[in-house]
């Protein structure tokens, strides 16, 4: 009993740290942030949860425990818990994003057959943009009254920070800038080459799902029997109070992580670099 207080206790202090912090900055500490708020705030909330998940289970696993590595540990897996529980979110919206650029692709494609020029075409389908695109093709819409095309479009690639994006305004700078032919195909193409990369995406978080579920349940069986150890039989985990045993907790702590570090970094897919940025169109050669 005495020990399940002090796991609510050091929660507690976990979730204070978190709503005080979020009141001091004047900032939600629960919900999505709006669409609206710049990524920096976004980064500096998940940096106070990730602080607040940190402290409050080294709290607890040191008050329970009193071992200073496992404590170290608790807090580092904490730490990462905001990243990983956001990993199925980010998988999203990166293939959202994708999808958005193929649609608008195929739509500027097709108005552009109906369109009086390039800039027509990208001002008559603002309002229809895909959800992730909408803002940054309304900002490109509006820039295009009063700056140059291929300036406009830079900086649309750099708002829209995608390499699949760069593609397409690449195509559409060169059709502005060097009256390049044959735009509506190459675009179509390219719309296609969006929708492959979505779909490779899709594929490998599914066929990564089974490998995914299965290091869950592994750390959750060591974590399960570890506190129940702790409960039930202390007596069992007394070596690890002495400082071989701490060391010998060390490296299995270790070999721990360097295998979900090795995982996670298998099951990256690497982006090709950007190569198109916020240039005056004097400056392209």
């Amino acid at each position: 009993m005495t020990s399940l207080v002090v796991a609510a206790l050091g929660a507690g202090v976990g979730c204070g740290l978190l709503l005080a912090v979020a009141g001091l900055r004047g900032r939600r500490a629960v919900g999505t942030p709006r669409r609206s708020a710049r990524r920096v705030a976004v980064s500096s909330e998940r940096l106070v949860a990730q602080l607040a998940c940190a402290l409050g289970a080294a709290t607890v696993v040191a008050m329970v425990t009193r071992w200073p590595v496992a404590a170290a540990a608790a807090g580092l897996v904490g730490y990462g818990l905001p990243n990983i529980r956001a990993a199925a979110g980010r998988h999203q919206r990166e293939v959202a994003r994708v999808e958005a650029v193929a649609a608008w692709t195929e739509q500027l494609r097709d108005t552009l057959s109906a369109a009086n020029g390039l800039e027509h075409a990208i001002m008559a389908g603002a309002r229809l943009a895909p959800g992730p695109l909408e803002l940054p093709v309304a900002r490109l819409s509006a820039r295009l009254r009063y700056e140059p095309l291929g300036s406009a479009l830079r900086e649309f690639a750099t708002e829209v920070d995608h390499p699949l994006a760069d593609f397409v305004v690449a195509a559409l700078v060169m059709a502005a800038e060097r009256e390049a032919r044959d735009l509506g195909p190459l675009l179509g193409h390219l719309a296609e080459c969006a929708r492959d990369d979505a779909r490779m995406r899709s594929r490998v978080w599914v066929g990564r799902a089974r490998t995914r579920s299965a290091v869950r349940i592994i750390g959750g069986v060591v974590v399960v029997s570890v506190i129940a150890l702790a409960l039930i039989d202390r007596h069992y985990l007394r070596p690890y109070g002495a400082a071989t045993g701490q060391l010998v907790l060390l490296v299995v702590i270790a070999l721990f992580a360097g295998a979900l570090a090795a995982m996670d970094r298998i099951g990256r897919i690497a982006m090709p670099e950007r190569f198109v940025g916020r240039r005056h169109p004097a400056d392209v050669a």
